[in-house]
């Protein structure tokens, strides 16, 4: 079975590679060297993107194949856009052919001059989009938010909660990366600390390695976790959850926890992901046993469409990653078919929801029109 969707998967991506040629190259008449260099820089990125994919499966080892697949993820960015300007130009081809037979005119022998144009246009300015985001994904920083909740006991106003989802470390980036988020976190000085799940993408023999500077955050009411659906993709999620115990993090699997502070309490509940497969389905209903309803409750779930699971249960406000805010545009239009909150706060019925854009990113390592974000809420009365 493997093997056949190794053949399927690999027999698409030269089909994709054929057609931007027929696009890029023979559509628009270039000959010669610029054809051999375009075909060229065509098969190496299908090489690449190909290998990226055996870096994410796990058939080749990220420890050594790390800088393999940032490049190819990188190229499948590429590849985005280029297949939307080719299609933006498709389509206005075809209206022009349109308007010339309406006209009388007959089809173009040759390749016309403003397709040509335009092609390398589309070319440059995929290159030029994508390093954009490769800057602009590198650029993990922390934004300050303000979450109000009326009945926040006053000793709890000004807590600051730091939210660290979506990391995605593994196939494109290491500790280095997770290093630098956690002394961006810390330089932050939390008093709580949320990791919102899918911090990796591979399983805790390849890349858990790579979460080792988690070790490192520091927040005096602790450092808890949800799992998101990434954790689950590469096998057992609860292994994940286990590994993340031996880094201090304290894992909630459907369960409840209470944070002190000068005599107030507050609850933190949290759940698996909303795709968690048995035995590790959300149960909201056990995540908030015991729960008394005069208390305020912050509700941990990787998806913020989990929130619609617990209306009329007083939850005052939901924590959520997932979407990563759409990450490559126009991909956040897309995200807001499947979730109610994409970014930032939104209500689900009587649920406040807070949705982190996420600091890593899936696939490629950009972010084009949705900076990555280690959001900090303080929270005010």
């Amino acid at each position: 079975m493997y093997w056949i969707v190794a053949v399927v998967a690999l027999a698409v991506v030269a089909a994709l590679t054929f057609w931007l040629h027929r696009r890029l190259v023979v559509a628009t008449g270039i000959s010669g060297r610029w054809a051999m260099v375009a075909d060229t820089v065509l098969l190496i990125g299908m090489v690449l993107g190909v290998c990226a994919f055996l870096v994410g499966m796990g058939v080749l080892d990220p420890a050594w194949a790390r800088p393999v697949g940032f490049a190819g993820y990188t190229w499948w960015a590429i590849v985005f856009y280029l297949i939307l300007g080719s299609l933006l130009l498709g389509l206005v081809s075809l209206a022009s052919r349109a308007v010339s037979r309406l006209r009388g005119r007959g089809r173009p022998v040759r390749p016309q001059r403003w397709l040509q144009i335009a092609t390398v246009v589309v070319v440059v300015a995929s290159a030029v989009i994508v390093g954009c985001g490769l800057t602009e994904a590198n650029r993990v920083t922390a934004t300050e938010e303000t979450a109000r909740i009326a009945r926040l006991p006053q000793p709890f106003d000004g807590l600051r909660i730091a939210l660290v989802t979506d990391l995605h470390v593994g196939p494109a980036r290491g500790a280095s990366f997770t290093r630098r988020v956690v002394r961006e976190v810390n330089a932050a000085h939390p008093d709580v600390v949320i990791l919102g799940g899918d911090l990796a993408d591979g399983t805790v023999a390849e890349v858990g390695r790579d979460l080792h500077p988690l070790r490192d955050l520091r927040a005096p009411l602790g450092v808890f976790g949800v799992s998101g659906n990434h954790e689950y993709l590469a096998g057992d999620g609860g292994a994940w959850l286990d590994y993340w115990q031996t880094l201090g993090v304290r894992p909630l699997r459907n369960e409840r926890v209470e944070l002190h502070r000068e005599g107030a309490v507050i609850d933190l509940a949290g759940v698996y992901d909303a795709t968690a497969p048995d035995p590790y389905a959300p149960d909201p209903a056990k995540a908030l046993t015991g729960h008394d309803p005069n208390r305020v409750l912050i509700y941990l779930a990787h998806q913020p469409r989990q929130a619609t699971d617990v209306q009329g249960r007083g939850v005052d406000l939901q924590l959520s990653g997932h979407t990563h805010g759409g990450q490559l545009w126009p991909f956040g239009y897309l995200v807001g078919l499947q979730q109610p909150v994409v970014e930032g706060f939104g209500d689900v019925g009587d649920v406040r929801v807070f949705t982190s854009r996420g600091a890593g990113a899936w696939g490629p390592p950009v972010r084009v029109g949705a900076p990555p974000q280690i959001a900090v809420l303080t929270l005010r009365r």
